[in-house]
């Protein structure tokens, strides 16, 4: 095992070096302007097509609504909860101003990704729509860049049970055990059989149950997470403060004992940003390909909504709330104090975000937080299922997706009582190595997203009325 730790390590450490943050920002980047900022200057019409898309129009399985839903249900997640604290905790307060920059990137990203799965999906043997990074690439690049779209569905059929299944049934075990004192084997053989009572029916169950539990969840939680920083009302200016002078100044933690330097708020800021909101990875477009969608323009202006919802809405409140809170200072004194040297690394983020929002709200906040991981961690387990198995679907076809799920079922029991720091690190590197093929697709097919972007806003939108993109 400490072999396989060290030969991931060594992986993580080249795949998210300089070349890959550099690669998703710069895409995002080479995107939005691209797009003219379209995606921040178009955030409430896509707001206005959400809110439209309750209802389907066009092909499709499930209604643009709950595709976002089904996205979001796969990114709200313990990204946002532990992952924001971990990020925070290693990199320091300016760790967050880096998650911002790739969410508003991101959105372009995100909005490109849409676009191109409506634009190049088609419909498997069983008369559903399928479609992401692997099929915009096939039907979008040709059978010269065929490779590439079979490296996309090997390392996305292999690193959902990281970031989808073992990262979450881990951290619902973890916390759970912490504040309920819940055997972790006995969370595994719940998180089984919820899960196989949902995806058991397919994308269409799916849908439905992120339709009615993402809204609630993500609304709940923000709700708690504005009374926490309600009753750190005073703090908040200077964390604020903090979180943008650390972000270009090294964060020297209680007094300089243990320093962050500039490069891991940047680091641990864009990865943590990226697994959350998952932008980049070519993951949400694999639900949006299933909307009931009047075309690519419509939906990835909804799509757009996920990046912004998930790390400029829920992360910051997260992060935020940790800095303002004190939780942030008490646990690195804590950690100073107990003669670590190098213990950042083990540093559960659940935990810091429990102890903030219990600090603020006793004897209720650890107990909100358990329930909110937990909640959330389930969905993207839903989520993650679905985008696992279109994987393998596009590598091994229709007959793969029983055994695919029944995998999926039996493999979240180990992910919940298996070692937290190895899931975090192998999930870190696999998002890496999917987002590589999905970001070269994007940077060759963005002339079409331009394209068909320009033709839709020139047209009122008419472009698309008959729920086929524009040639």
């Amino acid at each position: 095992m400490e072999a396989l730790n060290s030969a991931v390590g060594w992986l993580n450490g080249i795949v998210w070096g300089v070349p890959m943050l550099v690669m998703i920002l710069g895409v995002g980047f080479f995107l939005q302007v691209g797009l003219k900022f379209m995606p921040i200057l178009k955030i409430g019409t896509g707001f206005s097509l959400l809110f439209k898309g309750r209802e389907g129009q066009g092909e499709g399985q499930i209604s643009p609504f709950n595709a976002l839903m089904t996205s979001l249900s796969a990114t709200i997640g313990t990204g946002n909860i532990a992952g924001v604290a971990t990020a925070v905790f290693l990199g320091g307060p300016g760790a967050l101003f880096w998650m911002w920059m790739t969410a508003l990137v991101g959105m372009a990203t995100k909005y490109a990704e849409a676009v191109c799965a409506v634009k190049y999906r088609e419909k498997d043997e069983l008369g559903n729509f399928v479609g992401g990074p692997m099929y915009y690439i096939k039907n979008g690049l040709g059978a010269k860049w065929a490779w590439l779209g079979v490296a996309f569905a090997l390392f996305g059929g292999v690193a959902a049970f990281g970031i989808g299944n073992g990262v979450q049934a881990n951290g619902v075990a973890q916390v759970l055990e912490t504040n309920f004192g819940v055997n972790t084997s006995v969370t595994g053989v719940i998180l089984m059989v919820l899960t196989a009572a949902v995806i058991l029916g397919g994308i269409t169950r799916i849908g439905a149950v992120a339709g009615k539990l993402v809204p609630f969840m993500a609304i709940a939680y923000i709700i708690a997470g504005l009374l926490v920083l309600l009753l750190n009302a005073g703090a908040i200016g200077n964390a604020i403060s903090q979180v943008f002078t650390y972000a270009f100044t090294p964060w020297a933690a209680k007094g300089g004992a243990a320093g962050a330097a500039v490069w891991l708020a940047i680091r641990f800021g864009v990865a943590r940003g990226v697994f959350s909101n998952e932008a980049g990875l070519g993951s949400a477009p694999i639900a949006h390909a299933a909307a009931e969608t009047k075309g690519p323009v419509n939906q990835g202006l909804i799509a757009m909504l996920g990046t912004f919802i998930d790390t400029i809405i829920v992360c910051s409140i997260t992060g935020l709330a940790i800095i303002a809170s004190g939780a942030l200072d008490a646990s690195v004194a804590d950690f100073l104090a107990n003669g670590e040297t190098e213990g950042y690394k083990a540093i559960s983020g659940a935990a810091l975000t429990s102890l903030a929002f219990e600090t603020t709200l006793p004897g209720i906040g650890g107990s909100l937080i358990a329930v909110a991981l937990s909640i959330f961690a389930f969905t993207t387990i839903l989520g993650w299922s679905f985008y696992g198995e279109k994987c393998i679907e596009f590598l091994l076809g229709v007959k793969s997706l029983i055994p695919y799920r029944v995998l999926w079922i039996v493999m979240i029991y180990f992910g919940a009582t298996a070692d937290l720091g190895f899931i975090w690190l192998l999930a870190d590197t696999l998002n890496a190595m999917m987002a590589i093929p999905n970001l070269i697709a994007l940077a060759l097919l963005s002339p079409i997203v331009f394209k068909l972007t320009k033709e839709f806003f020139a047209t009122g939108g008419k472009s698309e009325e008959t729920g086929t993109a524009a040639e």
